[in-house]
């Protein structure tokens, strides 16, 4: 999501408790380490992700040299500046989402740096992998505890358990609006805004967050600033308010295809959103947990997983989120035997169209939800 509220404390943590006992993910992880084993392979990047990284990398900094100096039109500067936004969420899908969950490279220094690559997006890698990695991979879809479903409680209502405003009503028609404001707000203002308000939080380790990062935070937003504005300011023939404004297009591409390719794996119908108990309690263990609120999409398209980075299949990503999205769908097969034994639910669209039609059904559902309530209120 793209715009937040004002801050507030971190939640007490919740505590996943498997009443029974289920063997479900000792036995699945025996065989996918089985399965790696067997093949003598690497659970990190290919052949295949370290040349479309080059591809998405070099691609991204020939258009935006090209822009800066190609003497293009004013037209095709604004073309320019959305393919440049859809580029740099295929940098944020396939380099910087597996780098920062530690699955391109067994080497954590050449994850890190590819990582930086996030800052292209706005965001903050050590504040994402806080948000993402910990947060969002732990208590996924529980309200009050997920970011991803409680990024703007007033203006959109992602949960059965989620606040009524009589807006609401209307979301499935601005929500997409409001998703293309995604990188915006992260460049803007979500990464200051959390970095305070997790700090003292049992997300950081030892509550306070290193020096260092405060600097990071800083000095990559600044230099983001330059390379997205500044520097366009002064080489282009165009007033800043013109550079602005192929900057928010700019922005309006890549949040709008980060937000939809993130949502379509846990606001569809089928995920549930679970509330702990008193006792902060999930009677599920977090393997089970992932099933439950995680749906996958177009899991047949190569053309899906090259341009999603393999976010097209969340579920094995959830389960095992160290390892590259190269290897999801040989997962895949694994996952879902796995489950049907056990009973466990594996959901899946057939295409990018199915999930993004039950997206848009799911919001019309907690919008409606919304009015009815504040009509029997009434």
């Amino acid at each position: 999501m793209a715009v937040a509220t004002a801050p507030s404390p971190a939640p007490a943590r919740v505590k996943f408790v498997d009443p029974t006992r289920s063997t479900f993910f000792a036995t699945l992880r025996q065989r996918v380490d089985a399965y790696f084993e067997d093949r003598q392979l690497s659970r990190h990047a290919n052949g295949l992700v370290w040349a479309k990284t080059a591809l998405y990398l070099t691609s991204f900094a020939g258009l935006y040299l090209w822009m800066l100096f190609g003497g293009l039109s004013g037209a095709a500067l604004l073309g320019s500046a959305l393919a440049l936004g859809f580029l740099v969420a295929m940098i944020g899908f396939n380099v910087g989402h597996d780098a920062l969950h530690g699955a391109m490279s067994s080497s954590s220094r050449v994850n890190k740096i590819l990582g930086h690559s996030f800052t292209l997006l706005g965001a903050n890698p050590y504040l994402w992998q806080i948000g993402h990695n910990t947060i969002h991979h732990t208590y996924t879809n529980i309200p009050g505890h997920d970011d991803d479903i409680d990024a703007a409680p007033v203006l959109m209502r992602m949960a059965d358990d989620g606040p009524l405003h009589p807006w609401h009503r209307a979301q499935h028609f601005y929500g997409f609006a409001l998703y293309a404001l995604t990188t915006i707000s992260w460049v803007l203002r979500k990464d200051y805004w959390k970095f305070f308000q997790w700090q003292g939080s049992a997300h950081v380790p030892g509550g306070r967050h290193p020096r260092a990062e405060l600097f990071n935070l800083f000095f990559y937003k600044a230099l983001n600033y330059t390379v997205f504005l500044v520097l366009p300011t002064l080489l282009l023939p165009y007033s800043f308010w013109q550079v602005l404004g192929g900057w928010a297009l700019m922005h309006a591409a890549s949040g709008l295809t980060l937000a939809l390719v993130f949502q379509l794996a846990h606001v569809v119908e089928g995920p549930a959103f679970p509330l702990p108990d008193e006792n902060l309690t999930i009677e599920d263990s977090w393997a089970v947990h992932q099933l439950r609120t995680t749906a996958n999409f177009a899991v047949g398209s190569p053309l899906t997983a090259f341009l999603t980075g393999g976010l097209n299949q969340q579920v094995e990503h959830h389960l095992f989120p160290r390892i590259c999205h190269a290897h999801y769908p040989a997962l895949s097969a694994i996952i879902r035997e796995t489950a049907a034994e056990y009973g466990l639910p594996y959901m899946t669209y057939p295409t990018f169209g199915t999930a993004l039609a039950s997206h848009y059904r799911t919001l019309r559902r907690f919008g409606a939800e919304a009015w009815q309530a504040r009509r029997i209120a009434a």
